[in-house]
């Protein structure tokens, strides 16, 4: 029985951002960030930082519970506010 792995934080907000429906620069406007910020956290180049995680968070909040489990399986446990 294999276990299922936890998705690298690229992934993860590839993964969001796909299932939201919105391009790079809708998705970064909805962050308050660049475009070239999302690239680069979609290639790993660098990774949000605790004020953009809160954000995301908030996002999937408001998307429903589903997919906040997708985020307690995906965002590191330090990344993850303890009341969530």
């Amino acid at each position: 029985m294999e276990l299922e792995k936890p998705l690298k934080i690229s992934d993860f907000i590839r993964q969001l951002r796909q299932q939201l429906d919105l391009s790079q620069e809708k998705f970064a406007a909805k962050l308050g960030v660049s475009l070239r910020t999302i690239n680069r956290w979609e290639n790993g180049a660098t990774v949000p930082s605790q004020m953009a995680l809160k954000l995301i968070e908030e996002m999937l909040e408001k998307m429903g519970k589903a997919d906040k489990r997708l985020a307690h399986k995906s965002l590191p446990k330090s990344e993850q506010r303890e009341d969530s």
